[in-house]
């Protein structure tokens, strides 16, 4: 990032000195070093993936369709997502093979696992990060609390959740979806009683808004947050970091009303008016 942010050359030109380039050229081996190790422990879960491949492919659909139910089970009797990530990433390759014809490679594993923690992946363009996301989002969805897409517009959110959806579909989870020319509360909070939600950024933080300026519970249509994952989350974080979402109420009602409700309050009487 910082070679690519400040170019090679700058950097090595501010260095004039031995001891500043001996210092410049310790930064970058840390740095080359720290993203080799990232990778070699990424590529530890890749292997194990792909060491469970043969097992999956011999299961049959109904087999692997029981693999949801399975893999909820041992989560309820204590085992944590990371212990079933080498397992289900694979069950997803599979399925996504036999549904909608591709299987994810090596480094779309990587992706996926870099998901999971929290992280940021960046991929260039035609890497498959739409098939990328469905790793992670099918094994989050596996503790029953929610996980949301969010993305750029309802093209894109219609698209990937029609596309991935046949994956989801054949492991037994449903999936909603959030459009932004749909605001009946009914249809949103259906969407996100779903196991999966695909919606766009602005349409899932308006949803948190209306939320907490909902004077009954039933106003309320999220679950609480659990695990999402935000595609082009550059453009998020950077470009459209600077727009405020604002959400407007009602307008304001004229003062005078409580002026002269306040002198019908003055002129009361108690025991006689009130008690």
């Amino acid at each position: 990032g910082i070679l690519q942010g400040v170019g090679q050359g700058t950097l090595l030109c501010a260095a004039t000195t031995p001891l500043q380039l001996t210092a410049m050229a310790s930064l970058l081996k840390r740095l080359i070093d720290s993203n080799e190790r990232q990778i070699a422990r990424l590529q530890v879960i890749v292997e194990q993936v792909n060491a469970l491949e043969p097992s999956v492919q011999a299961l049959s659909d109904e087999a692997l369709a029981k693999k949801t139910e399975e893999f909820r089970n041992r989560l309820a009797e204590g085992e944590t997502l990371d212990d079933i990530l080498p397992e289900a990433y694979a069950v997803v390759r599979e399925v996504s093979r036999r549904t909608i014809g591709l299987r994810p490679f090596d480094v779309q594993i990587m992706g996926g696992v870099v998901l999971h923690q929290g992280k940021i992946a960046e991929m260039k363009t035609g890497e498959g990060k739409t098939l990328v996301a469905t790793m992670p989002i099918y094994l989050n969805a596996l503790t029953g609390k929610g996980v949301h897409l969010a993305t750029h517009n309802d093209y894109l959110a219609k698209r990937d959740r029609e596309w991935m959806g046949p994956i989801y579909g054949f492991l037994g989870l449903s999936v909603g979806l959030l459009q932004q020319t749909e605001r009946d509360p009914a249809l949103h909070r259906q969407a996100y009683e779903a196991d999966i939600t695909y919606g766009t950024y602005s349409e899932v933080s308006f949803d948190y808004l209306r939320g907490n300026m909902a004077m009954t519970p039933q106003e309320v249509v999220q679950r609480p947050l659990h695990y999402a994952i935000v595609d082009e989350v550059d453009s998020l974080l950077i470009d459209e970091a600077r727009v405020p979402l604002l959400i407007a109420g009602e307008a304001a009602k004229p003062t005078d009303l409580y002026v002269r409700v306040d002198r019908v309050v003055a002129s009361l009487t108690r025991e006689r008016d009130y008690t």
